[in-house]
Parts: C-alpha cells; structure tokens; sequence
C-alpha cells in the first residue's frame, strides 16, 4: 500500500489561524469529492473555527480515564477502520493521555500515513525539538509538547501561516483566540510584540530553509546547474590582503539590499602552499564576515578564476565581489588578472563587481606557474638536459661537420628528451636555447645572429614548432595520467565505502582513521550537537593533537545534516576533494546511526533477557520454591499439633523432611542470588593460587554418600581459582550429574593437567544430552527433557558456567564414551607443568 502524504500548516503562536486554514482546506476537498474526515480537531471554543467544523464528518473519539478525569483523545483505529482519503489531525506535537495507542500524536499519524491515509496537520513552530531552547530563551517558557524535527522536514507539503504581531494581538483582544478573562495575561506574558516578532521570524526562517532544501534537491536531481536567483548570494573573493575586509563590508551592503541575501566569502589557495595570504588577516576577516551573518570558505585551487566560478556556481550564487588588481601595469603582460577572467567567463548569470581599495595598483608578485604532474626529480633532469645538453651538443658538433640539417635533428631529439623528462617548460627553454646556438654557430653567417638563407629561417621555425608541440603533447599525457590516477582512487574509495554500506563492517572509529590516512591529516573528528544553540560534543575521533571541539577551528569542516559535522585537521585539501570527503562524511553518520541502533537494539535485548530471567524466577518462586516451604509449614504444625501424639521415629521423619526443604531453600535461594550477581556483573572473584584437593572435597558435602568417585591426582599443579566461586560451580555440576545419574553408578569426578591448564571432569552414565542441546542447557532456567519441579529451577549450570567464565575459565559439555555426559570445566594453571599429569590407581570413594 502507497504511503499516505503529510501537509502541514506551520504557524508562529497559537491564534495565526492554522486550524481555521486546515479545515478550510477540508472543505475545499469535499466539494470536489475527496473521502475527508475530522479525526481530531481542538476548536477551543473558538466561535469562528467552531462553525468551519460543520459539515463535516468526524470520527468519535475515544475517551479514557486518566487521575479521575475523563480525556477525549483520537481513536486510531476508528479512523483506520473508517479508512479516509484525507484525515485531519489538529495539533501534531500533542502527548496522548497515558493508556492511549502512542505515546505522541505524530506517532499516531505515522500509523495513518503507513496505512495510506492522506493527512493534514497543525503545529506551531515553537514545539520543534530542535528550537526548545532558542523559544524559551525568547519567551521564558519552556515548552513540555515537542515533536521532532525530522517529522515535519519529512511532510510532502509546508505552508506557513503568517500574521503580524499587532494583527494577532488584536484578534487575542477582540476575544477570537482566547476567553475575555485570559486575554490581559497573555498580552503582558507570552503574546508580548517582542516575542511574537522573534517567533515570527524563526517560523519565516526555517520555513525558508526547507524551501531552500526543497530547491537543491530539485537541482540535483535534475542536473540543473545554471544559477537561479531564487535568493541573492554574493561570494566575496578574498587574496589574503587587507582589501579583504573592504570587500566584505561591501558585499554586507548588497545582501542588505535583497530578500534574504547571504554572504560567502572564500579564500582560495593553490595547492602547492606557495602563497603570500597572511594568516592574520584571514582569521580577522573571518570573524567580520562571521559578524556581519556570513560564512568563510578556505577551498584550494590551482586555477584560481576557475576554481572561484566553480564554488560561486556549486552554492547557486548570484553575485560575485572582486577587488580591483593590486598589480602594477607591466605585471598585465602575464594575463589579464583574475577579475578580467571571473568577469569573462562568468556567463549572464552572474553578475561580477570589481570593488576599488587603496591597495590597487600597488603591487603584488605573480604566483609561479605549476608545471605538469611529473615530479620534483623528472622536472630537475628535464632542466637539466634543456640547458646543459644544448652547450654539450653544440661543443661536440663543432668537431665534427654534419651538415645543418643534421645538426637540427640532433638539437629537436635533444629537445624531446627534455619534454619527456620535463615536460612544457624544460622543452621550452631547451627549443629557445637550442635555436639560439643553431642560429650563432652553424646557421650562416657564422657567429652572428643573422641567417643569410631563407630556407634556414624555415628549419629554425620548425624546429621550434615541433619542440614546443612535442612538450605539449607531454605535458597535456602527464595531466590526463594524474586526472586518471585520481579518478581510479576515488573509484576505489566509493568502492570500498559502498562495501562497508553493504556489509556494515567498518566501526567509526576505523572509519575516521581510513579518512585521515585518505586525505593525509593529523586527525579526524565527527562532532555533533543537538541544536544550533547546544555546544558541539566529539562522538569519535583518531588522530594527534588537541581535540577539536567546533567545525570552525578545523583546516576542513564537511557539515552533514544540521546538527553533524566531519572536522579535519592537518592542511586544507583542494576544492575537488571535497567531493569524496562528502562521502566519507555521509558514510561516517550512517555508521554512527548502526552503533547507536546496535547499542539500543543490545540494551533492548538485555531488557528482554532481564524479562525473561525475571518471569522464569516468579515461576520458580510460584513453585519450587514454594513447594518445600509447604513441606516444612506442614511438619512443623504436625509437630505442633496436641491432637497426635508423635512417636520418636515419626517426630525424627517430620524433623528429616524440615531440614531436607531448609536445605533445598538454601540451594535454591543461594543460586537466584548468584545468578543476579552474574547477571549485574557484580561477581569480583578473589583470584590465588591454590591446590585442587583442597576446593573440589568441600564441594561434594551436598551429595550422597557414595555417589561420587573422586580421582585429582597429587601431582596436578596448582591453579589461579577464587576458591569459594570453584567450590560452588563445582558443587552445581556434581549435584547436577547425580540427579541424573542412574541408582548405583557413581559419578566421577576427575583431574588432569594440558599445557597451561587443569581440568575438571564430571563423568555420569545418564541420559546424555544431544549436541544441539548442549549449549542450552547453560542458560537460565533451563531443565532437560522432562525434568520434574523438584530438581530445581535450572540455574545449576547456568551459575557454574558463570563462575567459570569470572575465573578466566570455560565449561563445556561432551557426550561420555558409553553413554551418559562429561562437564569439562577447564581452569588456569598457576605454573605451566614439566609433563603431563597422570590418573592415579587409588580412587576415593565419596
């Protein structure tokens, strides 16, 4: 079944007149034949929304008893059965009265909206979860009803309903919102101008925050990437200089001048570091862009008018602010500047300002040029052989005589060598030089800078052409094979990214770490906080250095969602690496959402685990335990009794069975209170060394004479044992094998020593257990087969295994050779033994 659609009237107080525009709404559809019911709509004795109600159908309600009051709530199920088009539910963030279906209205809602019913909603903008505490900052009252944010974002339809504070205050005293008596107090308190105008404007605020959402993801998803200019957004482009802060203030002014203008102002290094920005000025020009409401953006960039068109564009920006060229006039024969460039290229959707300071004209040095992608040591030799091989050449041919033809093929392959060593540059400089010696010592007239011969003017050309085509060739195959190499990386990283997705393996932490050695930073943090007023708080990081507590003081910030951020630090990556970081920031919440789902899913089944241990120990409680407290209640008021005259063999029988049920309520009580603390953790065993035959003697009081055969040999070494939580676990098996042992076959109990560890074995001939059992049977309340109550509540082994474990040690059940069942518990040795202990001839019988 298709999901229901969510709208929703948002308003900025109580009394904007959302409920009145719902049900006018309601009334619309019904004329066109929409099935519309009434599911829950609150008029407050509003005369006005009390008649929009008529005429419509309405669900009853269902009433519940609540502190001796009598409340109506929505009844779910009637509008479930009743099954609508369109349900309207009036005021989404409302709490149920306890006993109703949900805990919350919304809930409830998302029962519609799963069943396919269509809903329509209210709610005021101060019960959003995530601006509880910017509303009570606002009006001094903390609101008790919130709803999440992500219920509303999630509505297929927003529509704000507005009205000026003194347009509400006026209907709250014409008597239209509240009762004549209340009107006064709320005027002075809740409703003062003030409030409503802070309320008014986070309801403008976030309604045009989805709208904006709503905006890119329609972008997105159409490809769109021509600027619409939905809303004024001026970059500023900073240099580092001091006429950063001019252009700032300037692109305030524009903002100012638009509906809901913003100012984003960026700083684009090169990649290579090579930079004249002081550090100083950046951070003070952060902070007055950050005053004046805007943002700061650090991005690298080799091609700087493209990497600043690039970011313009990526933000849907429709302006641009440029201060004018701080170079000198000759300076301009190395290209037109940055401003001439943005301005050329930035196409009739954005507009580009070139601001005038008092810097301009000044001066300021040209970045160097970056060669292609081929390493510090290639471009070292291409110089190399450009300059030097030349001179070597020309000093070689002047012994020998090739001819002038000979001698520029020997120049142009010296060439090339350096453009494939190089690149663009050496081969350049090696094509100047080379021409230059041709033309002076083997050019005619010799050792002279003329050439009587048209046709070596021709040579010399061409020369100089097919050098520099040759280097670019290299250069444009060195680029290609660096923008490839990039690719291939980010493939494999958005495949292993998307194998993490499917197989949920990588914790957070080893994410942040894959991040970090990814990117080549000092750390990586994922912060996160629960509105935009709470401060930031770190929920995983790896790396060195201080711990970065806000997105701001980071060399990169990647936001995730509103209240999630992926801060690294280290140096600022480039504007194209961003693109991955997005992933791994996504890829980091999704595996913060599978911990904190994991943890609720553990504490979730703990819970259930607690359930059921407890619903098993009122069984036992109901039965076993109360089995011999009936035995001995009955002996003792036998033995009371003055009607009966007991003689001393029934007084003897009557006094046996009180201390037999004693007995038992003392082994059953002892293993509940072991098996709480096991199941609280707060078992602390008392760990030293002590010798076998001094613990497993003790533990066999509690059993017949006669039914156990014991075999620990004298030569076992010793073990690291809490002696009183051994003594237990092995009292529970013991106790347990002979239960089920058969009459006159005793059960063994033997020792052994492997390795680093001592073994107790508890051998019986009963029925055995099968193998998909054998783990069973160490859980709580658990009795094989068809037990009767009076072998107990089924914590024996259960407490055994318990103790074992405290002690670093294991039991474990094996079927015994012939029939029957073996308890190993294995235990640590204190000291490692010279050789394996041997089974001793004497066997004490016990």
């Amino acid at each position: 079944m298709a999901r229901g659609k969510l709208r929703i009237y948002l308003g900025a107080a109580p009394g904007v007149g959302k409920t009145y525009a719902m049900l006018s709404e309601a009334h619309r559809r019904v004329e066109r034949g929409t099935d519309c019911v009434v599911a829950f709509v609150e008029h407050h004795d509003r005369p006005r929304t009390e008649v929009m109600l008529h005429g419509l159908e309405q669900v009853p309600r269902k009433r519940l008893e609540y502190r001796g009051g009598t409340f109506a709530e929505m009844d779910v199920d009637a509008v479930l059965a009743r099954h609508p088009q369109v349900a309207l539910v009036d005021e989404l963030a409302h709490t149920n009265v306890p006993g109703s279906r949900n805990a919350k209205r919304w809930q409830d809602v998302e029962e519609l909206l799963a069943a396919g019913i269509h809903v329509v909603s209210t709610v005021n903008i101060q019960h959003l979860e995530s601006l509880g505490d910017v509303v009570e900052s606002i009006t001094g009252v903390r609101q008790q009803e919130t709803v999440p944010d992500e219920v509303v974002r999630r509505a297929d339809q927003i529509e704000l309903v507005d009205m000026s504070p003194q347009a509400l205050r006026r209907r709250m005293a014409h008597g239209n919102v509240y009762r004549p008596d209340k009107v006064d107090a709320a005027l002075s308190n809740y409703f003062r101008p003030g409030n409503l105008t802070a309320l008014r404007e986070l309801a403008l605020l976030w309604v045009a925050d989805r709208v904006d959402e709503y905006l890119k993801q329609y972008r997105s998803e159409h490809r769109v990437s021509k600027i619409w200019g939905s809303r004024e957004r001026i970059v500023v482009g900073l240099t580092g200089g001091p006429e950063g802060r001019t252009l700032i203030r300037r692109a305030a002014r524009l903002a100012e001048k638009g509906a809901g203008g913003e100012v984003l102002a960026v700083y684009i290094a090169r990649s290579d570091g090579l930079t004249a920005a002081s550090p100083k000025e950046l951070a003070v020009q952060r902070t007055l862009v950050e005053d004046l409401g805007g943002t700061f953006h650090h991005v690298v960039g080799d091609d700087i008018p493209a990497a600043l068109l690039e970011f313009a564009r990526g933000v849907n920006a429709t302006q641009i602010v440029l201060g004018s060229s701080r170079r000198k006039t000759w300076q301009y024969v190395f290209g037109p500047g940055v401003g001439a460039t943005v301005a050329r290229e930035s196409g009739p959707d954005l507009d580009v300002h070139i601001v005038t300071h008092d810097e301009a004209g000044k001066g300021r040095g040209l970045p160097v040029a970056r060669g292609a992608r081929l390493g510090r040591a290639r471009i070292i030799w291409g110089w190399a052989v450009g300059l030097a091989g030349p001179v070597i050449l020309a000093v070689v041919l002047n012994t020998v005589e090739l001819g002038l033809a000979n001698n520029v093929l020997l120049f142009l392959a010296l060439t090339v060598a350096a453009a494939l060593l190089g690149g663009l540059l050496p081969a350049l400089g090696a094509a100047a030089f080379g021409s230059f010696l041709l033309n002076y010592f083997f050019t005619p007239p010799l050792h002279r800078l003329t050439i009587s011969d048209s046709r070596n003017i021709v040579a010399l050309v061409i020369f100089v052409a097919v050098a520099v085509s040759v280097a670019s060739v290299v250069d444009l195959a060195a680029r290609r094979t660096h923008q490839a190499a990039r690719l291939r990386a980010e493939s494999e990283i958005l495949s292993f990214l998307a194998g993490n997705v499917l197989r949920g393996e990588t914790s957070l932490e080893a994410l942040l770490e894959r991040v970090r050695e990814t990117f080549g930073m000092e750390s990586a943090a994922l912060l996160e906080r629960e509105s935009d007023v709470d401060p930031w708080t770190c929920v995983g990081r790896v790396g060195v250095g201080g711990p970065v507590e806000r997105p701001e003081d980071a060399d990169v910030d990647m936001p995730v969602g509103d209240h999630l951020a992926l801060a690294l630090t280290g140096r600022v990556l480039p504007a194209e690496d961003r693109r991955v970081l997005a992933a791994f920031a996504a890829q980091a919440v999704v595996v913060l959402d599978r911990r904190r789902l994991q943890e609720e899913a553990d504490r979730a089944r703990a819970l259930a685990e607690g359930n059921r241990i407890r619903t098993a120990l009122l069984a036992a409680v109901s039965h076993d335990l109360r089995t011999p407290l009936a035995g001995i209640k009955a002996s003792v008021s036998s033995l009371r009794s003055d009607d009966v005259a007991w003689s001393e063999e029934d007084r003897a029988e009557l006094l046996e069975g009180i201390e037999a049920g004693a007995d038992r309520l003392d082994h059953l009580v002892g293993n509940l209170l072991d098996m709480s603390r096991l199941q609280t953790g707060t078992v602390t065993p008392i760990v030293r060394e002590i010798d076998l035959d001094e613990v497993v003697p003790m533990a066999l009081g509690g059993v017949p004479e006669g039914s156990v055969s014991l075999d620990v040999p004298e030569s076992l070494p010793m073990v690291r044992v809490d002696a009183g939580l051994l003594e237990r676990a092995v009292a529970n098996i013991v106790e347990n094998a002979v239960k089920y042992s058969p009459d006159g076959t005793p059960v063994l109990v033997a020792a052994s020593a492997l390795a680093d560890r001592v073994e107790v074995r508890v051998v019986d001939r009963g029925p055995g257990v099968p193998d998909d059992v054998k783990e069973r049977i160490f859980e709580p309340f658990q009795r094989y087969g068809d037990a009767p109550r009076g072998a107990g509540v089924g914590l024996g082994l259960a407490v055994a295994r318990g103790f074992a474990e405290a002690m670093d040690g294991t039991l474990n059940a094996e079927d015994t050779p012939g029939g029957g069942l073996t308890m190993v518990l294995t235990l640590r040795a204190a000291t490692r033994p010279e050789t394996l202990s041997v089974p001793s001839e004497r066997q004490a019988s016990w």
